[in-house]
């Protein structure tokens, strides 16, 4: 009976983190047409109205088989993280992946966190829910100081309470407080965990931010956003572009494809030094696709935003859709060649690597 409960708890945060329930829509507001009375929308495809008792059809029902993602947890590559590299970055940029959607980029003197979430569960309770199923590849207490914490929206796997709360402590123990950057709406939350007002920077798609160093863009993504089952769309999800110096960092976030906004993203930035772009949570396609994209889109985003160099994220960590672990790898290798895309414009790294870009 335990048991039970327990997988259900599970089920039900899982769906949490990618349910396609909708609310309705209003007539526009703000001038904004992705504002609506309630929240806010997607401009490119018509939200679903999929619900909790059609993800638990999809998971038990369906055709698909789903992977046993802790079994074959030994497939995805993991190492320690070089501490003295992040202690002492060159004049390069710097890139580290610290598994899912956190990456760790450092450049001229600047360091830059997304999507941190430092827990084992991408969870609100910590004995349930999507569990990582790869260690973690270093102690967050060795990550140096951090300038700017980037969130592209407040699913589980993508905001953790307890990370922000010691982020809020870090902040305070630094010389010069973090930074964070969220979606419309988050300000409360990240709040309620401790970060001090003052360093809470919300913005909407197409807001600029700048400080001395850091111009930031907040920018369309095609997702939606949820803590709860009641909740659904009523915080803003964005992707994030960074500009430091001359170069441009994006960060995806999370996002299914259209082809509308991510070349407008391109025109707007000109060209993207280095993107992060998830290429993972795809499967089934036929109730993911909306939200998720696959490799072969992922790989379509990186031409769109004129990208020089692409890392593929959103695997390889949580166990949170059908494909096996390494798949999305698998795939992106395929539909690169397919596309005549060099792993020197696209490529994956290991959970814990720190890579130098080489820049033209």
């Amino acid at each position: 009976m335990k048991h039970k409960v327990f997988v259900l708890i599970s089920i039900m945060l899982v769906w949490g983190l990618f349910s396609c329930a909708t609310s309705s829509v209003a007539p526009q507001t703000k001038n904004k047409s992705h504002h609506v009375q309630d929240g806010f929308r997607n401009l490119y495809i018509e939200d679903s109205e999929k619900n909790f008792f059609d993800f638990l059809k999809m998971r038990f029902l369906g055709e698909e088989e789903w992977a046993d993602h802790a079994k074959f947890a030994s497939d995805v590559p993991v190492q320690d993280v070089n501490i003295a590299a992040l202690r002492n970055p060159p004049e390069a940029m710097q890139v580290t992946w610290l598994g899912h959607a956190m990456f760790l980029i450092q450049y001229q003197g600047q360091t830059i966190l997304t999507d941190p979430i430092f827990t084992d569960r991408a969870s609100p309770i910590p004995f349930a829910g999507p569990k990582r199923y790869v260690r973690h590849a270093m102690d967050y207490a060795q990550l140096p100081n951090i300038d700017a914490v980037l969130i592209s929206h407040n699913h589980y796997d993508h905001l953790d309470t307890e990370t922000l709360e010691r982020l809020s402590i870090k902040s305070k123990a630094q010389s010069a407080a973090i930074r964070f950057y969220v979606p419309l709406g988050l300000k409360p939350l990240l709040s309620d965990s401790g970060v001090p007002e003052q360093d809470i920077q919300e913005m909407d798609w197409w807001d600029t931010s700048q400080t001395q160093v850091l111009k930031v863009h907040a920018l369309p993504s095609q997702h939606w956003s949820a803590r709860g089952t009641t909740d659904r769309r009523e915080t803003l999800w964005a992707s994030w572009a960074v500009e430091i110096n001359g170069r441009t960092i994006w960060f995806a976030g999370d996002t299914g494809y259209n082809d509308v906004q991510f070349k407008q993203i391109g025109q707007y930035l000109n060209a993207v030094d280095l993107a992060l772009i998830p290429i993972g949570a795809y499967e089934p396609r036929w109730f993911m696709q909306q939200y998720h994209v696959n490799p072969s889109e992922a790989l379509q985003i990186h031409k769109d935003i004129n990208s020089k160099f692409s890392v593929g994220m959103h695997w390889g960590t949580f166990p949170l859709t059908a494909e096996m672990p390494l798949a999305p790898v698998n795939e992106l290798k395929a539909q690169r060649q397919r596309a005549r895309v060099s792993p020197d414009a696209f490529d994956v790294m290991a959970i814990g690597e720190t890579r130098i870009l080489k820049m033209n």
